[in-house]
């Protein structure tokens, strides 16, 4: 048992299809939801979205207060300061997410919700306080459901942004390990197990 190693296979992260589907069944709710002030379609789109856009685990978007995302005309990145292991690090994200960011931020000051750097950036309905791993969890399954999507977890998302970033960055596995906060460069390696450049090549050339 203790030699096990975890193998990561195409059943832990969605397809670009399945994103797509995602994200759109999400915005169209969130759209709707603006103008009649329903908080929870406007909340879970933002909170699919965020893993989507950063690959932070579930309770590290938990944890996000309204100050731990800095954004400006050169950098957009957000801190995490207290990930696995009691690390802290930075978190790059791209200029579509910085909008869609602002959005959620003047809605959240809209209905009241605090903004302030320390006041959570996911809000509890009920507790007005963090959203919990659990809520997290409920959110994603609940919005999978909607989408038509199956045998997927919260946490799968990360795998998502983790597999579609490596083949986006020209297969480059550090950029990726420093992106989701991994000490070892071996547990990023799962990613390269898939999504294999040369094998790719190596395979369509196979038989020729």
């Amino acid at each position: 048992m203790g030699n096990f190693q975890w193998i990561l296979h195409e059943g832990k992260f969605l397809t670009t299809k399945e994103i797509r589907k995602l994200r759109r069944v999400l915005i169209k709710r969130k759209e709707i939801a603006e103008g009649k002030d329903n908080r929870v379609a406007v909340r879970d789109w933002f909170v699919i979205d965020l893993a989507l856009s950063t690959g932070l685990r579930v309770q590290e978007m938990s944890d996000l207060k309204c100050g731990d995302v800095s954004v400006n005309d050169n950098l957009c990145y957000l801190f995490v300061n207290n990930g696995k292991g009691h690390k802290k690090r930075v978190v790059r994200f791209n200029g579509d997410f910085k909008k869609r960011f602002f959005d959620y931020l003047k809605w959240k000051q809209r209905i009241g919700e605090g903004i302030s750097p320390g006041d959570p950036l996911i809000v509890s309905s009920n507790t007005q306080s963090h959203l919990t791993k659990m809520a997290l969890q409920k959110v994603f399954y609940r919005s999978a459901k909607r989408a038509g999507i199956q045998g997927h977890s919260i946490h799968h998302l990360r795998h998502t942004y983790a597999s579609h970033l490596y083949k986006a960055s020209g297969f480059n596995l550090r950029l990726v390990q420093k992106q989701l906060g991994h000490r070892s460069i071996k547990t990023t390696e799962v990613y390269a197990d898939v999504f294999s450049e040369d094998m790719e090549k190596a395979l369509e050339r196979l038989y020729v």
